[in-house]
């Protein structure tokens, strides 16, 4: 049974699959339709972290493999169309860098600011963790809050804590033009 996270909560990943090796990040929301019926193109992006918070590396819609091939964007979905993930990213555990400590899950707002766009116009947004090998859902958080106005959601963080991996909800939105400026904000440069 998935355990069902609100914001600012975590779990401790091995002791929900101790055999973990491989995630499979999936990410969903539904765009509110406007009059206009401009579709909200929501990018799902993974910024790679070191242990003392300098930025190493993003995967997202323009670099979808990691160099080490750990961590795979499955593609960019342009509507937030249909039930289900939207988009999905797998990170294989056991081949992930050693000095990569953080996987920050962060969602934002394509080209927000020229199309007046924000989260608050977007429903149902959610985050889950599942173990690949199992195809177990291990985590599950439906990203709640008031998100008018705003173009960027850090919605989770997969971080390294005393040799196991963990999962937290983090839920923070914030006003960016793009992913370059969410990496300034999580990241130390």
């Amino acid at each position: 049974m998935s355990v069902n996270l609100t914001k600012g909560q975590g779990v401790n990943l091995k002791k929900e699959a101790p055999n973990l090796r491989r995630l499979m990040i999936g990410l969903g929301w539904d765009p509110v339709k406007s009059f206009l019926g401009r579709a909200i193109d929501i990018d799902a992006s993974v910024i790679c972290i070191d242990e003392k918070g300098k930025f190493l590396d993003v995967v997202y819609y323009g670099n979808l493999t990691h160099r080490s091939g750990a961590i795979k964007h499955m593609g960019d979905n342009l509507t937030g169309e249909g039930d289900g993930d939207d988009e999905q990213i797998t990170i294989d555990l056991e081949r992930l860098p050693a000095n990569i400590a953080k996987c920050s899950i962060i969602i934002n707002i394509y080209s927000a600011y020229s199309r007046n766009q924000h989260f608050g116009k977007v429903r149902n947004c959610f985050v889950h963790a599942d173990d690949m090998d199992t195809r177990k859902e291990l985590v599950r958080y439906n990203v709640d809050g008031n998100f008018d106005g705003l173009t960027g959601i850090f919605v989770a963080d997969v971080y390294r804590y005393n040799g196991e991996w963990r999962f937290k909800a983090i839920g923070e939105g914030v006003k960016v033009a793009d992913i370059k400026e969410m990496v300034n904000m999580k990241c130390k440069r």
